[in-house]
C-alpha cells in the first residue's frame, strides 16, 4: 500500500507552528489550530499588507530583501529628509542616525548592512554619494553628473550603477561605483528621468520612466557590464515614478504614474525577455514609492497618493510556496 511516508520519506509531523521555509507538496498537522496543511504554489503573483513605515514619505531611497529592507531619505519636507528605517519583514525600526545629506528624488543599491545613497535633490541636484555600514553613513566620493529622479541598482555598498535621471534635462549618463569612484560609461539609449532600474552592477534592467516622446515611456533596456541594449518589447502599461525588484532574467515593477496622468497599482512581472501584467495589483495605487527584494519576495513601501504614505506591501510571486489548509469541502 501506498502511504505518504513512502512516496515523501517522512511522515506527517504535527507541529504547533508551521515551518519555514517551505516545500512545495509538503503536509503537516497544526496542533495548535487543529488543522491540516499543505504548502501548494501560487499560479498567480499576490500583494499583501505589511507594517508601516514610521515616517511616510514620498521619493526616497532603498535596498535589501524582503526580510531585511532599509529605507532612506525622501520628501515631504521641502529639500528631503535624513531619516533611515530598516524592515524586518514585520516591522520599521527607525536608526538613530540618519543620511548625512538631506534629499529626496535619489536612488539606492546593496543590502540592508551593505547599502549606497546617490543623487537625488537637495537645494538643487545632488551628486552626493553615502554608504551604509548597517548602523551609520558615510560620505563617499560624488557622482560625476548631479542629477534627481535617477535609476539605480547594485549588489552592495562597493558595487552599483546610477543610470539616467533629470539635470537641465533628461539624462541618458550612466556611471559604475567600485567602492573607490565613479566612473561615466556608456549611456542609456533612451534619455529620461523617473525610469527605474534592478540587478546587480554587471546585469540590469531600466525600465519606464518619463521621455521627451511618448511621454509615460514603455521603453525597456539591458544592461551587460558595458553597454545598454533596448529590449524589442516594453512595458504594458507606460509609467514614470514606479518600483521595482529583481535580477535581469527575473524582475518586477510596480506602481507608478501614466497617462491620465494618473497613480496606478499594476504590476507586471519580466522573465528575462518580456513583460506580464499580473492579474493582481497592489492594494494602494501610488506614484514615487520604493521597492526591495526579488520576484518570488518582493517589497514596496512608501509613495504619494494625494499625500505621502508609509504603506508597506509584501509580494509573493507565481510559482512560490504557499500555505493553505486542508479541508472537507
Amino acid at each position: 500500500m501506498t502511504t505518504y511516508k513512502g512516496i515523501n520519506g517522512f511522515a506527517v509531523q504535527s507541529v504547533a507552528t508551521d515551518p519555514s521555509p517551505l516545500d512545495e507538496g509538503q503536509v503537516w498537522y497544526n496542533n495548535a489550530t487543529y488543522a491540516f496543511k499543505l504548502a501548494s504554489a501560487t499560479t498567480v503573483g499576490t500583494w499583501a499588507a505589511g507594517g508601516n513605515l514610521n515616517t511616510a514619505r514620498q521619493e526616497l531611497g532603498g535596498a535589501g530583501t524582503q526580510t531585511a529592507a532599509i529605507g532612506f531619505g525622501g520628501s515631504p519636507a521641502p529639500v528631503g529628509v535624513t531619516s533611515t528605517e530598516l524592515y524586518n519583514g514585520t516591522a520599521w525600526t527607525s536608526n538613530p542616525t540618519g543620511l548625512n545629506t538631506a534629499r529626496q528624488a535619489l536612488a539606492g543599491a546593496g543590502t540592508q548592512t551593505s547599502a549606497l545613497a546617490f543623487g537625488g535633490f537637495s537645494t538643487g541636484n545632488s551628486a552626493a554619494s553615502e554608504s551604509w555600514s548597517g548602523t551609520s553613513w558615510t560620505s563617499t566620493p560624488s557622482l560625476n553628473t548631479a542629477r534627481e529622479a535617477l535609476a539605480g541598482f547594485g549588489a552592495s555598498n562597493t558595487s552599483a550603477l546610477a543610470a539616467g535621471g533629470f539635470t537641465t534635462g533628461n539624462s541618458a549618463a550612466t556611471e559604475s561605483y567600485n567602492g573607490t569612484s565613479w566612473t561615466t560609461v556608456n549611456s542609456l539609449n533612451t534619455a529620461g528621468y523617473a525610469r527605474i532600474g534592478f540587478g546587480i552592477q554587471t546585469a540590469g534592467i531600466v525600465a519606464g520612466g518619463s521621455t521627451p516622446t511618448p511621454g509615460f515611456s514603455t521603453a525597456t533596456e539591458s544592461w551587460n557590464g558595458t553597454s545598454w541594449t533596448s529590449n524589442p518589447t516594453g512595458l504594458n502599461t507606460g509609467r514614470d515614478y514606479a518600483a521595482a525588484a529583481g535580477v535581469q532574467t527575473l524582475g518586477l515593477i510596480f506602481g507608478g504614474r501614466s497617462t491620465g496622468p494618473v497613480n496606478i497599482a499594476a504590476t507586471e512581472l519580466w522573465n528575462g525577455t518580456s513583460w506580464t501584467s499580473n492579474p493582481n495589483s497592489m492594494s494602494t495605487a501610488r506614484r514615487q514609492l520604493r521597492g526591495a527584494g526579488t520576484q518570488a519576495a518582493g517589497l514596496g513601501f512608501g509613495g504619494i497618493t494625494t499625500v505621502s504614505v508609509a504603506n508597506t506591501e509584501e509580494f509573493t510571486g507565481p510559482g512560490s510556496p504557499v500555505t493553505k489548509t486542508i479541508t472537507t469541502s
